[in-house]
């Protein structure tokens, strides 16, 4: 199967520039969609795996549809993955879509809204027929009306063209069909300057060995998209993103899902310790279990319970034993297993748990985002069940957040939670691979020795709160186990008034006292000011860029964004009150404002829109400036 070499692709661009003018960007979003069967997420995929490799920045946002198979042809089964790469910092997937390509009539409905006036939209001009757009609830043919005008509109007879170019592989119909992604893709890459190589490897890895043919049929398909963009009268112009200047060091491209199990494994082994991961599959938590599956060789144990209780009582059993335990889910799963993160908060056992919260409530929309499981991470147990939160901010971000989650699990025996998201968990970004070499080791202490004249004492506190991690089985050290409570000291069953107080309060005094393990907040732009933009978790980005826009038309304003939310950082009372006006920015009601007004009795106010999509940077923007009345 032959390849574009260097110099093949040298030539080719050198003589398109000839007769097609190329304009050099600073920055592009792209979004592919099309139907759940197109194979959209992978042709994005393949597109940030590119731009990456030629030193882009980039951030990606997957857009699933949520019924596993809607009708095809449907606005509900349209999946999107859209893209921003960029020569300089970027921080979202972009507000506004450059360029569009729509693979059916329903691809499009869905998805104009995102484009910006005078954007690229790129057509599968076979798909606009009838009974395409009596499915996708078109009363007329939009590319026949004045519905798209202002847009640059280019209709390209994909499925043809797709058919044409694999013909010599005798694929039959469907499955010459499934190529058309390619196609796509290729013209995608003529267009924005892309080369193919990294493309072509990866068809030749995935289906070369089993189905030749297959691949042949793909990389022949990616080929002609490309020579088409770079012959056809439809194009008139390219253009080019350079690569960005990125700080030195060794990149991969990383979901926050990705993240979240490297970080488990990098944990496990800063500790000197095997890694237990017990969960039950749900979206979007489900990429962790089948990232960490793959790292046996490790001393990493995954294990897919029946249930969700049955997954958090196996990791609070992994942690009495002594292995880093941990598990993942997200909002139903957090409420199964929420009487089991209360016996190890009584039983005070090392247990990270992490939450890749979507749009609920019930199973609301599986494979959107939301920011909804705040009240439910802080607050939802039964009986006074204090425990540390921390919210990762980013997809790279989760690699920090979940050691740090360790980290604090067994310096204070207690159990975590980390909270990120759908659009955390399954967007990506360049991230920088540390020296794990220079990181600092996790502090594991088992005792080997009772630790007092009379004994041991399994809730004997140490300067921490935090009581002893004894290994089960370790002579001499026999202890009682359980949710009941727990005498003080010694450890036996307790029903005694003065006692429980005293526990109650040894245990949220354990909590109150944590220190961060990492930055406790991130903070953008000076100190005082008239406006704070104040936001935790996924919307970190958007609200950088919006308060980065504000300072740049002269406004006053910051941004903190909150890693820690709880114990909420002691210095975040004084940030607030230095600014004029505190706008939190959620995709939720208000569940930080509520704390943040609870806590410091500040009069804060809200930019909330629940819609199971990530905030928008403009709309920030002009929510701030409703707000400071500019």
């Amino acid at each position: 199967m032959s390849t574009l070499t260097p110099s093949d692709r040298a030539q080719s661009a050198t003589a398109a520039a000839k007769t097609k003018p190329v304009t050099n960007l600073s920055s592009v979003t792209i979004r592919f969609a099309g139907d759940s069967g197109d194979g959209m997420q992978l042709a994005g995929t393949q597109f940030g795996d590119t731009s990456a490799l030629l030193g882009n920045d980039i951030s990606t946002f997957p857009d699933y549809p949520a019924e596993i198979r809607a009708p095809a042809g449907t606005v509900a089964g349209v999946s999107g993955f859209q893209l921003q790469f960029s020569s300089v910092d970027i921080y979202t997937p972009g507000d506004e879509v450059d360029a569009l390509v729509a693979m059916n009539p329903a691809s499009l409905k869905a998805n104009l809204r995102f484009v910006k006036k005078g954007g690229i939209i790129i057509v599968n001009d076979d798909t606009f027929v009838e009974h395409e757009l009596k499915k996708a609830e078109y009363a007329e043919n939009p590319l026949n009306s004045t519905a798209l005008a202002g847009y640059h509109v280019i209709r390209v007879p994909v499925n043809r063209l797709n058919t044409l170019a694999v013909q010599e592989t005798g694929l039959g119909a469907k499955q010459a069909d499934r190529c058309k992604n390619f196609f796509a893709l290729g013209l995608a890459y003529w267009l924005f300057g892309r080369p193919l190589e990294t493309t072509l490897a990866y068809i030749e890895g995935k289906f070369a060995a089993k189905a030749p043919a297959v691949a042949q049929a793909n990389a022949l398909a990616l080929k002609a998209g490309y020579n088409f963009g770079e012959t056809s009268e439809l194009f008139d112009h390219q253009y080019v993103v350079a690569k960005a200047r990125l700080a030195p060091g060794t990149y991969r491209k990383v979901t926050g899902n990705e993240a979240v199990a490297l970080g488990m494994v990098t944990a496990a082994k800063l500790a000197g310790k095997n890694l237990f991961y017990g969960t039950y599959p749900i979206t979007p938590a489900s990429d962790i279990l089948h990232a960490l599956s793959e790292w046996k060789n490790c001393g990493v144990v995954t294990f897919q319970a029946e249930d969700e209780i049955a997954a958090m009582g196996a990791a609070i059993g992994a942690a009495f034993g002594g292995a880093m335990a941990c598990t993942g889910t997200s909002g139903p799963g957090m409420a199964l297993k929420t009487e089991g993160i209360g016996l190890a908060v009584i039983a005070e056992l090392p247990v990270v748990i992490v939450n890749v919260q979507r749009g609920g409530p019930s199973t609301g929309l599986p494979t959107k985002t939301e920011q909804a499981d705040l009240w439910q991470a802080v607050l939802g147990r039964n009986g006074e069940c204090p425990l540390p939160v921390i919210a990762a901010v980013s997809p790279s971000d989760c690699f920090a957040a979940t050691i740090e989650a360790f980290r604090i699990a067994v310096r204070y025996m207690t159990p975590v939670i980390v909270l990120t998201d759908g659009y955390v968990g399954n967007s990506a970004e360049p991230w920088m691979i540390p020296d794990v070499s220079e990181m600092e080791p996790i502090k594991v202490e088992h005792p080997t020795q009772p630790n007092d004249p009379k004994g041991f004492m399994p809730y004997k506190r140490n300067e921490e709160g935090a009581r002893p991690w004894a290994i089960p089985g370790t002579p001499g050290l026999e202890h009682r186990i359980g949710g009941l409570e727990k005498a003080d000291v010694v450890g036996t069953v307790s029903y005694d008034p003065a006692n429980h107080d005293r526990m109650i309060n040894l245990r949220a005094e354990k909590i109150a006292g944590v220190q961060a393990a990492g930055a406790e907040y991130l903070w953008t732009g000076p100190d005082t000011g008239d406006l704070l933009l104040v936001g935790w978790g996924g919307t970190y980005g958007h609200i950088k860029e919006a308060a980065l826009e504000l300072q740049r038309l002269g406004l006053s304003v910051s941004a903190c964004q909150i890693r820690y939310l709880n114990p909420m950082p002691d210095v975040i009372g004084q940030k607030l009150r230095a600014f004029k006006r505190v706008l939190v920015c959620e995709i939720n009601l208000g569940q930080l404002r509520y704390i943040l007004r609870a806590n410091y009795l500040i009069d804060v106010k809200g930019f909330n829109k629940v819609r199971g999509q990530p905030l928008v940077a403009h709309e920030i923007v002009e929510a701030a400036r409703a707000a400071m009345g500019r």
